[in-house]
Formats: C-alpha cells, sequence, structure tokens
C-alpha cells in the first residue's frame, strides 16, 4: 500500500510538472539584455583608466566578463540581426543598415519572439533591433512585433538638443558633432529609457519576463548631459599613437567615404571626450536598472547580460569609426551575470561569439534550444571560465561586391578579402596587439598563413568548443 501510494504521488508530481511547463515558464529566470550601441572596451573593468564606468564595473563584480568576446559584423543592423536570431551574417542575408531582416527571414523566430512563445512577458525598450532612424525623428511602433509584447521607444525633448557644442570634421560629416546638453538625464532619450525600463520592471515584477533595452549611447551624434563632459578635462586625455614602423594598410582595411585626415589634435581630444561623456552618461542608465532589481528582489532571480553591439575605433589606424575586422571593431564587451554560477566575479579570456548569446540564454534559462542556431552555449564558461574552448571566432564585412572574413585565434588575426585575391593579412597579438605589422608576406610566416586559411575555410562548425 505505501509503495503504491508513493508511486501515486510520483506521477502526480510528474503530472504537476508537465502542466507547469505547458502553461508557462513559472519558475524560470528572468533575462535582463542590455545592448549599448557602438560600445567597445573602454570600460573600468577592461582596465581602461580613464573612462569612468562604475556600474557597469559592478555588473562585472557579480557576473563573468569576457575579455575576447566578438560580434559577427561591426555594424549595428548586421550584427544585432545576426544575434537576436542566432545566425551568421552569411545565413541572415543582412550585411548593412539598410534592409529589415523579416524581408530576408520573414519566418524566423528571434530570441525575444521565443521567449514570448514560451510564456515570457517580452519587453523593448530603446533600440534593440536596428530602426534607420535618428533620435530626432518619431517612430512609436515596434521594430519586430512578432517578437515583443510590449516596446517603446522614446526620443528625448526639446531642452535634451540644447547647448555648447560643434562639428568635429567642420561640418563634412553632419554626425560628426558634440553637444554637452543643457538638462539632466531624462532630457535625452536613454535617461527616458532607463525611467520605462524600470516602470516596466515595477509592472511585471511577478510575471517571468525578458526585457531588452538598447541604450544609443556611445553612438554618434555624441550628445550628453553636460556634466558628464565635464568629467572629461580635455588636457587629461593621451591621444592615440601609431608605432612609427607599421605595415601600410591593406586596400580593403579601411572603408571609403570618411576621411579623417583633416582632424587636429583637438579635434581627437574632443572625439575622446565626446565618446566618453557617453559612456559614462550610459552607464548611469544602466546603474538605474541594476538598483532596480536589487531594490524589487528581482536580482536574484534575473539573469542579466550587457554588451556593445560592436566594437569602435578611436583613431587606431587613423580611424574614427566602425566596420573595419581590426580587433578594436570586432571586439566588443560582453558580461554575463547569472547569479549562482561559479565563475561570478571572474573574467574569462576564452573566444566567445555574439551569436552564442541565443543558445546560451535558452541553456540558462532551461529551454529547448532551437536546433538551427548556429552558435554554441557559453554556459560550461560561467562555471569555469578557465577551461578550454574554441579554437577561433569569425567576422565579416562587405565592401561593395568585395567580401571580407576574418578570423582570431587565442593568438592570431587572419583576415582575407576576396578570398584573398584582393588581400590577405596576418597578425601576431603576442608582440602586436594593435595589429600594426601584418605578416602575410612574411616567408617566415608561410605555414601560419597556410595553417590559418585552412581553417578559416573550415568555418565556425570545426572550431567549436574543444
Amino acid at each position: 500500500m505505501r509503495l503504491l501510494t508513493f508511486y501515486l504521488a510520483v506521477l502526480v508530481a510528474l503530472a504537476s510538472t508537465a502542466a507547469a511547463d505547458a502553461a508557462g515558464p513559472a519558475g524560470k529566470p528572468n533575462v535582463l539584455f542590455i545592448i549599448a550601441d557602438d560600445l567597445n572596451c573602454s570600460l573600468g573593468c577592461y582596465g581602461h583608466t580613464v573612462v569612468k564606468s562604475p556600474n557597469i564595473d559592478k555588473l562585472a563584480a557579480r557576473g563573468v566578463r569576457f575579455t575576447r568576446a566578438y560580434c559577427q559584423y561591426p555594424v549595428c543592423n548586421p550584427s544585432r540581426t545576426s544575434f537576436l536570431t542566432g545566425l551568421r551574417p552569411d545565413s541572415t542575408k543582412i550585411l548593412d543598415n539598410k534592409v529589415h531582416f523579416r524581408k530576408e527571414m520573414p519566418d524566423v523566430v528571434t530570441l525575444p519572439e521565443y521567449f514570448r512563445n514560451l510564456g515570457y512577458v517580452t519587453i523593448s525598450i530603446g533600440k534593440v533591433f536596428h530602426r534607420g532612424l535618428s533620435f530626432e525623428e518619431v517612430k512609436t511602433e515596434m521594430d519586430d512585433p512578432k517578437s515583443w509584447t510590449h516596446s517603446i521607444f522614446l526620443t528625448g525633448t526639446a531642452l535634451g538638443r540644447k547647448g555648447e557644442g560643434r562639428n568635429m570634421s567642420g561640418g563634412k560629416y553632419p554626425w560628426c558633432r558634440w553637444l554637452a546638453a543643457e538638462g539632466d538625464d531624462t532630457d535625452q532619450p536613454d535617461g527616458q529609457h532607463a525611467v520605462e525600463a524600470v516602470k516596466m520592471l515595477e509592472k511585471h515584477r511577478d510575471k517571468p519576463f525578458f526585457m531588452a533595452v538598447g541604450f544609443h549611447k556611445p553612438h554618434d551624434p555624441f550628445i550628453a548631459p553636460k556634466k558628464y563632459f565635464d568629467m572629461y578635462p580635455l588636457d587629461k586625455l593621451p591621444l592615440p599613437r601609431m608605432p612609427e614602423k607599421r605595415s601600410p594598410e591593406a586596400p580593403w582595411a579601411i572603408p571609403k567615404g570618411l576621411d579623417f585626415g583633416m582632424f587636429t589634435d583637438q579635434d581627437r581630444r574632443e572625439f575622446l571626450r565626446c565618446y566618453y561623456a557617453g559612456i559614462t552618461f550610459m552607464d548611469a542608465q544602466v546603474g538605474k536598472l541594476l538598483e532596480a532589481l536589487d531594490r524589487l528582489g528581482l536580482a536574484e532571480n534575473t539573469i542579466v547580460v550587457l554588451i556593445g553591439d560592436h566594437g569602435y575605433h578611436l583613431g587606431e589606424h587613423g580611424w574614427w569609426n566602425k566596420n573595419t575586422l581590426f580587433e578594436m571593431s570586432t571586439r566588443a564587451p560582453l558580461i554575463m551575470a547569472a547569479l549562482g554560477s561559479k565563475g561570478q566575479g571572474k573574467s574569462s579570456s576564452r573566444l566567445v561569439e555574439f551569436v552564442d548569446l541565443y543558445p546560451t540564454l535558452t541553456d540558462l534559462c532551461g529551454l529547448k534550444t532551437p536546433a538551427k542556431l548556429q552558435g554554441t552555449s557559453f554556459r560550461p564558461l560561467l562555471e569555469d571560465p578557465d577551461r578550454p574552448w574554441k579554437k577561433a571566432a569569425f567576422t565579416q564585412v562587405q565592401r561593395g561586391k568585395v567580401a571580407g572574413y576574418t578570423m582570431r585565434t587565442p593568438r592570431w588575426r587572419f583576415t582575407e578579402w576576396d578570398s584573398g585575391k584582393a588581400g590577405v593579412e596576418l597578425y601576431d597579438h603576442e608582440p602586436d596587439p594593435g595589429e600594426y605589422r601584418n605578416l602575410a608576406g612574411d616567408p617566415q610566416y608561410a605555414d601560419v598563413v597556410a595553417e590559418m586559411r585552412k581553417m578559416l575555410r573550415a568555418g565556425w562548425t570545426a572550431a567549436g568548443p574543444q
């Protein structure tokens, strides 16, 4: 009789679990996914000695900081499309900022859509998917209605567009301007989005949620409240210096159409100041979200992810933008805090890719990972940040009809343009982390070039975790 009672109890428990799984994600972790536009690794927790980022540094102290995380395309729309679909750019066919991903993939199930289909409340605030709009234009509809339960996109106030500033290119490039704005944080879109995000956390605190918050800064135009500019006196900002002995740039390495040769040292320092001011302004908004998680008792059951959607050059290789296959453009910050993981507060130098985010989050939330994703869950690195992992990370760009593909290994960066017909680059990161000495044409490195070419052609499926 006791045995029968036991088996009945087990059957009831199994039935209850199955019913709960069918009904929704009760008991599953929440996700707060923070995306900062054009954010490179100029953060205190990444070793930067000038930029003030206390809130992101605090997040890194309670999560795992990945020091070698790479986007799959160093431009907004292709990068976001890739990591929000879990597919690489050659599969998404999104290679610029002009085409909405649904035109190429009308039926693809995005990361937030997958969570929504499984019962989560999904919330988009700010720029998550690429909208192709300036923040001075009004756009209220969702960037992708299939993905979100709620969507909020704000444009700031008129006061937030007044203040002291100038165009650093003498007017040649309209986007290349800074403004130390009047008003406070909430006169800017990012400040308003932080306020709305906190409201949504308060509203949905009792429901499993997937919230993505896209902060526009430090993206151009470089506008932030004046107090953040005041934190960076121009005479305290060291300029980037390129080594005297360096290789000529490969023909397709730097995009055509922008020429920063007119920049004076004054322009360069102002560019650094406005970019850094944007980071610190954005960091303050991140702090408001983290404070709300703590205050609302959500921190213990919320996975927090923070990334820059790709990297950004600040004068390296004479470039002040993105869209290159150099380290400064392909590498970006990635911090993931899943409380209870053994790697909490540590860093990992293992190679990870942004396309890995989709399967990692489904894995952490106990959800079945879709079979067709092209990344790999790096959940094991959250437990053991130093364990062996991927052999390489892959990024690509398109220059008209010329395709560029790069591969980053723990030691090398190898790049081919038009399958090698338009140029080959090889950089040894041990003596040359800035990637200024191209070794591809040096006979001493012929064997390395052959090995790297073989790995690049084998692709991501052959470079998976060891």
